[in-house]
C-alpha cells in the first residue's frame, strides 16, 4: 500500500499485516490482522514517529524512500519500544547513524538492552519538553504503563494531532486508513476489544492521563495511533468512550463463562442463563473452547457480573479455564460480582479454584458456589435456573 498524507506534510508510512493471528503470545487472537503505523513529517527537519515490526522493515523503508532520502531524516520519535513499533529502527539507524532519537529515559535503556543500540544520538525527553522541526512543533507527554514503562505520547499543536502509540488503537488490518472509511460500530468494537485485551489493567492510569491532556488544553482534531485506523471524524466519540472505559463503567449484564468435559457444566450454564433471562437482564453464555480469550475479555469488561463454571480436572478446573482465569486476573477487574459453579465426578473441588481466583482478582463473591455430580437431574437443573434468577436479582440491586 502507498503512503498517505494524513495532514499537510504528515504521511502514513506504516505496514499492514493481514496474516497476523496471534499477538502477545497466547493472550490475544487477531482474526482481523493488524497494522503497524509509522508517520513521516516533511518539514525543515524531516522526522519519523515510530517504526514497524522487523519483518516489515524493507517495505517500510521503501515507503520512506518514496518521500525522502534516508540520509535526510533528522529525527526519530520513539513513543514505545515494543518490537512491533521498534523492530525496524536498527536498520534505519545503520543507514543514518547521525539521526537524533527522542524518547523517555526508559526508552533509551530499553533500546540498548533489546537491540544493543548504544552510543546513539539520543535525547531524553520528559513531559512538557518540545522540539521545533520547522513549521511544526512536537510536544511530549510521558505515559508510563500505557502500556510499557517507556511509553509516551507526542502532540503536534499546529495540526491538532495526537500520536499516542498504543492508545486508541485496534488490531484491524484494512486497506482503509481512517475511521470514516469503515463501519463505525465495528471500529468501536475492535477498539474496545483492544482496550479490554491489553489496556484494561491500566484503566486508572489512562483515566488520569486523559484528564492531564484535558488540563493541558490540547485541542485534538485527529488521533493517529500505531495500530489500526486513524481517528479524524469521530475523535470526540472515541475520547468519550475511553473516558467511560477507564472509569470501568459496567452494564447490568451477566457473562456465564464455562468449560465442560462431558456436557454437564454446559447444561448447568444453559439453565442458569434461562433464570437470568427471566429477570430481564442481558446475559452472554461463552464456552472457553469456542470463543477467543479477547472475545471473552471484552464481554467480561462490559459486564457487572460473572458466573464461572468448570468440570473438575485434577482437583481443579479444566486447563483452558485455568488459562482464562490466569489471564483475567491480570486484567484486574474492578467493581464486579461473581459466583462459581461446576460438575464433578469424584469431588467438588473445581469451584474452590474459581473462588480463589475471584479473591485474587478482587471480584466480590455474590453467592455461594453450586456443584452437581455427573449429569444434572431435573431437580438440579431447576436449581440452576433458580440460581440464575437469584443472581439476576442481585445484579439488579448492585
Amino acid at each position: 500500500m502507498n503512503t498517505i498524507e494524513i495532514k499537510s506534510g504528515i504521511f502514513w508510512v506504516g505496514s499492514i499485516d493481514f496474516q497476523l493471528r496471534h499477538f502477545h503470545g497466547y493472550t490475544f487472537d487477531t482474526p482481523e490482522g493488524t497494522t503497524y503505523n509509522s508517520y513521516l513529517l516533511k518539514d525543515r527537519e524531516i522526522t519519523l514517529v515510530d517504526g514497524v515490526w522487523g519483518p516489515f522493515t524493507n517495505q517500510w523503508l521503501e515507503k520512506i524512500k518514496s518521500l525522502v532520502n534516508i540520509g535526510q531524516i533528522k529525527n526519530i520519535i520513539v513513543n514505545h519500544i515494543e518490537p512491533d513499533h521498534s523492530g525496524s529502527l536498527t536498520e534505519i539507524i545503520k543507514l543514518n547513524p547521525k539521526v537524533m532519537i527522542y524518547g523517555t529515559a526508559k526508552c533509551e535503556s530499553g533500546l540498548a538492552k533489546m537491540y544493543g543500540l548504544r552510543n546513539l544520538n539520543f535525547k531524553i525527553v520528559k513531559t512538557g519538553d518540545e522540539i521545533s522541526i520547522g513549521e511544526k512543533t512536537i510536544k511530549f507527554l510521558e505515559a508510563p504503563m500505557i502500556h510499557w514503562p517507556d511509553s509516551m505520547f507526542s502532540y503536534i499543536p499546529q495540526d491538532k494531532l495526537l500520536l499516542p502509540n498504543d492508545g486508541f488503537g485496534q488490531h484491524w488490518a484494512t486497506k482503509q486508513r481512517f475511521d470514516d472509511e469503515v463501519d463505525l460500530d465495528k471500529l468501536v468494537n475492535q477498539t474496545k476489544i483492544y482496550y479490554a485485551g491489553i489496556l484494561w489493567p491500566f484503566s486508572a492510569i489512562i483515566k488520569n492521563k486523559l484528564a492531564e491532556i484535558e488540563s493541558l488544553g490540547w485541542e485534538i482534531e485527529m488521533i493517529a495511533p500505531s495500530h489500526g485506523l486513524i481517528w479524524r471524524k469521530n475523535v470526540d466519540k472515541i475520547w468519550n468512550f475511553y473516558k467511560k472505559w477507564s472509569d470501568q463503567e459496567t452494564e447490568k449484564k451477566a457473562v456465564i463463562v464455562f468449560e465442560t468435559m462431558w456436557g454437564a457444566t454446559e447444561i448447568m450454564a444453559g439453565k442458569m442463563a434461562e433464570g437470568l433471562a427471566e429477570t430481564g437482564l442481558k446475559v452472554k453464555v461463552m464456552d472457553v473452547n469456542k470463543f477467543s480469550r479477547v472475545e471473552i475479555a471484552k464481554e467480561l469488561f462490559e459486564a457487572k457480573a460473572y458466573m464461572i463454571g468448570s468440570s473438575v480436572h485434577d482437583n481443579g478446573v479444566l486447563p483452558n479455564m485455568s488459562a482464562l482465569l490466569y489471564y483475567i486476573k491480570g486484567m484486574r477487574p474492578a467493581g464486579r460480582i461473581g459466583m462459581a459453579f461446576g460438575s464433578y465426578g469424584w469431588g467438588p473441588t473445581g469451584t474452590g479454584e474459581i473462588e480463589k481466583f475471584m479473591i485474587e482478582a478482587r471480584i466480590e463473591k455474590a453467592m455461594g458456589s453450586y456443584n452437581v455430580q455427573f449429569t444434572p437431574n431435573e431437580s438440579e437443573m431447576e436449581k440452576c435456573r433458580e440460581i440464575g434468577k437469584q443472581f439476576g436479582k442481585i445484579i439488579g440491586k448492585a
